[in-house]
């Protein structure tokens, strides 16, 4: 239901395929410049593309002219709304974070919580709560990459949307999975607990 208000609202068409979702401002840190060349493999695809998002002039005008080209197959909205980012998340199947560097990051957080899996790269913060799936182990949450690169973001978005299509039951488990986590303070907390009693007791001298 959120898919289809979402596309409804941003003036997409529905479809077979999944659609995929930026909410990023659009700098180099943040991945924009090697999300625009994959742009054509997506539409190859049959993915819908929907972005929120600000930031340098000429990446705003390279995807406001994508949204020209590809009429009802990509939605471009520039600036901050916070409203319209969490309908994004909550009604996209894929989530890209291809972020360059990412000290901690909060959007990985919440498509993970609204069960849009995440395609991130890792480095950062992400790395640290954004894990590759694994079908035989049944682990992971996400679809991740390594290097900073068209090619990189371009190869595990296909993997994911190869995936959402031929198992829609193992799709909803990773959803269900990334949305069962617990990413809250208190959480968080007996983590910092747990390192620092380890550093203690292997700090401390021999009897």
């Amino acid at each position: 239901m959120c898919k289809a208000k979402l596309l409804g609202e941003l003036g997409l068409e529905t479809g077979d395929g999944p659609l995929i979702a930026m909410v990023s401002r659009l700098v180099e840190q943040k991945g924009a410049e090697i999300v625009l060349p994959c742009m054509e493999e997506f539409m190859a695809m049959d993915t819908r593309f929907a972005l929120l998002g600000s930031g340098h002039k000429r990446m705003e005008e390279a995807f406001l002219a994508l949204a020209q080209r590809f009429p009802g197959r990509v939605a471009v909205r520039i600036g901050y709304d916070e409203a319209l980012s969490h309908r994004i998340v909550a009604g996209a199947d894929l989530f890209l974070i291809p972020s360059r560097y990412e000290p901690c990051g909060l959007t990985q957080l919440y498509s993970l919580a609204y069960g849009t899996v995440p395609v991130a790269r890792a480095t950062g913060g992400l790395a640290d709560t954004v894990f590759d799936v694994d079908p035989a182990a049944e682990t992971g949450n996400g679809f991740t990459f390594a290097g900073y690169s068209p090619d990189a973001l371009r190869r595990r978005t296909r993997d994911a949307v190869e995936f959402w299509r031929a198992n829609p039951a193992g799709w909803r488990t990773i959803m269900e999975r990334g949305m069962k986590e617990d990413h809250s303070w208190g959480e968080s907390a007996m983590q910092y607990e747990r390192v620092y009693r380890t550093a203690v007791s292997l700090a401390a001298p021999a009897p």
